[in-house]
């Protein structure tokens, strides 16, 4: 199975964990340091790649990042205006 890499950019996270509110089984709050955390490593099947982009969306801050090791680019979300 294919293994995707989601990261959270603790520079740029503020804590508002809207990541953990879209996908729950993929992030959690550090309370300690008030930032979003990556749970276990995750496969990358297409409901788990759909709820990591959902919550990368989410993202005020745009701190998560979605990255396919057979995609030479992050998967970013696009921002609609």
């Amino acid at each position: 199975m294919n293994m995707m890499n989601i990261t959270v950019d603790l520079e740029r996270c503020e804590g508002f964990a809207s990541c953990v509110v879209t996908a729950p089984e993929l992030f959690d709050l550090d309370d300690e340091r008030s930032v979003a955390v990556v749970l276990e490593p995750v496969d990358g099947g297409p409901r788990t790649r759909a709820l990591a982009l959902e919550a990368a969306a989410s993202c005020p801050v745009r701190a998560v990042t979605v990255s396919d090791p057979l995609v030479d680019e992050p998967s970013l979300p696009r921002r609609g205006r």
